[in-house]
């Protein structure tokens, strides 16, 4: 399958490339960079800005299939990068005929998403880091969302819980809508997206992933995903 891939040298981008190619996907992976991804077997970088119409427009062209991880940093700002991305590239898509759409959001964006037993995260962590410190970010999802929702395309919105780096793809868990749990190894979401594309159970839906075999350091995960600066 001909696959364009948004965000493609982010964190969770890198997974789905390896992940791709190993199954048999050839790869256009959209940079914002030139050189920032070098070429390779099954791989075509493709330099475009996610707002910038025309660029994507190019970057959609000709692909059987379109994955968006792309992904923001915290900021007090208003932030504008998905909701943009969204209405630059479900446009392109319709233009070129290109029916299939995962795109990568957030398990904040389901309004009644409370993991079973996590009191702490629940109570503290939620309210502080996700409604609070990311509060614009979380904003800007919601609209990305709705700008998926209102299109003809076969779309699913992939709602993951705190994300946090692990090797391997481990035995994540999926649900419709959001998922019990609160923690997804971006190799799991990775996983889940390339699986989905193949067996379409969540289309024009949503699809929860969480992680349960292994648990990241909180502590460094907040660090790591809403403080430190690239």
């Amino acid at each position: 399958m001909r696959i364009t891939l948004f965000g493609a040298t982010g964190p969770t981008g890198r997974h789905l490339t390896e992940q791709a190619v190993a199954a048999g996907h050839e790869v256009t992976a959209v940079i914002r960079r030139p050189g920032s991804l070098p070429a390779r077997p099954g791989v075509t970088p493709a330099v475009a800005d996610a707002t910038d119409p025309a660029a994507v427009d190019a970057a959609v062209e000709g692909a059987d299939a379109v994955l968006s991880a792309l992904g923001a940093r915290f900021s007090k700002q208003p932030i504008s990068l998905y909701s943009q991305s969204a209405a630059a590239i479900t446009r392109a898509m319709s233009r070129h005929g290109v029916g299939r759409l995962l795109v990568v959001s957030s398990s904040i964006a389901d309004p009644g998403w409370r993991p079973t037993g996590a009191h702490f995260f629940n109570h503290v962590l939620d309210p502080l880091v996700n409604r609070r410190l990311g509060r614009t970010l979380h904003a800007d999802m919601r609209r990305m969302e709705d700008v998926v929702g209102r299109t003809a395309l076969d779309w699913t919105l992939v709602r993951p819980s705190g994300l946090f780096e692990h090797p391997v793809v481990t035995d994540y868990r999926t649900a419709p809508s959001s998922a019990d749990g609160v923690f997804t190894a971006r190799s799991d979401l990775a996983a889940s997206m390339l699986r989905e594309l193949e067996e379409r159970r969540h289309v024009r839906a949503a699809m929860g992933v969480v992680t349960t075999a292994v648990k990241p350091n909180i502590a460094k995960l907040i660090w790591n995903e809403g403080v430190k600066k690239k």
